[in-house]
């Protein structure tokens, strides 16, 4: 079976299409197939999905990251999503004939290599030790608050040479993570205040008692002149992506609002479509195993262990 990794960086420059063209470059340059990317100029994020072998999207990485830190500036960026650095988040996920310990001795290989360009480094998920480690905690108080001295609680797990305590100037630090797909998931919704919409996206967040593994965030888009509840779902087999949708229109509509619309950042997960598909067509047979792409992947990883052991 080939190996295929994907990586799924997440970087704080959302609005200059000629940075975001120079990130794609680096990855496509390396190697990498690139299989989606998005901008958005409120989050000022851009998340780029790419695979290949494990040394390919390793390589791939540390020159998006070169990238980022030579054309991004924190000091004098804005934006409603949270962050840490300039390549903020750089997730690896094990997709065909790795495990997720595969993905994290990529991860740490990245890590190091992330060094040399004067980034401390954070790991999370399945990268850190132990593993588990939550994003939320590594970012909590963004570039802003860990610019000047790191406070000792809140150390990186690698450290430039000669480091003297504190984020790289203007690309801050990189979280640098192991896991399984996830959904990265907004639901647009209008017709209710900031306030209900913060108040929804509190109530689904998994450390609030909502579904296991919601991370949320209720944003106003000002530019664009939307609100959303940002999301990711980040345990797909606990919990059903259609029903998290049912549970936003109900609480929605509760504060006298309306869903409008929903936007899958990266790649859409089997996960999302199934479920939808079986509720509002009466499916008898929603069953996974059915879908053509997972049975012509299957097929392929087959050919390619006949060929491998021939």
């Amino acid at each position: 079976m080939i190996p295929v990794l994907e990586a799924v960086p997440n970087f704080s420059e959302g609005r200059d299409p000629a940075v975001v063209a120079a990130l794609k470059e680096a990855i496509a340059g390396a190697g990498a197939e690139i299989l989606d990317w998005s901008s958005d100029p409120d989050h000022h994020r851009s998340v780029i999905t790419y695979v290949g072998d494990p040394a390919t999207v390793e390589a791939a990485s540390v020159a998006a990251a070169r990238v980022a830190v030579e054309e991004i500036d924190l000091r004098e960026h804005e934006g409603v999503h949270p962050r840490v650095g300039a390549l903020d988040v750089l997730p690896f996920v094990p997709l065909e004939g790795l495990t997720l310990e595969d993905a994290r001795e990529s991860a740490h290989r990245v890590g190091e290599e992330l060094t040399r360009l004067g980034l401390p480094v954070y790991f999370y998920g399945h990268a850190s030790d132990p593993p588990g480690r939550v994003l939320a905690q590594v970012r909590k108080g963004g570039f802003e608050g860990l610019s000047g001295e790191v406070p000792p609680d809140r150390q990186p797990d690698l450290a430039p040479q000669g480091w003297e305590g504190g984020l790289h100037p203007t690309a801050g630090a990189t979280c640098v993570g192991a896991r399984e797909l996830l959904l990265a998931w907004n639901v647009e919704v209008e017709g209710v205040g900031e306030d209900a919409v913060e108040r929804v996206a509190r109530s689904l967040r998994e450390t609030n008692g909502g579904p296991a593994g919601v991370r949320a965030l209720g944003l106003v888009l000002p530019e664009q002149g939307r609100m959303q509840v940002s999301m990711n779902v980040e345990d797909l087999d606990r919990t059903d992506p259609f029903h998290l949708f049912r549970m936003i229109e109900d609480r929605i509509e509760d504060e006298g609002g309306r869903v409008t619309g929903t936007e899958v950042i990266g790649m859409v997960p089997d996960q999302l479509l199934l479920p939808a598909a079986a509720d509002r067509l009466a499916l008898r047979d929603p069953d996974p195993g059915r879908l053509l792409s997972r049975r012509v992947a299957r097929h392929l990883s087959g050919r390619d262990s006949v060929l491998e052991g021939s």
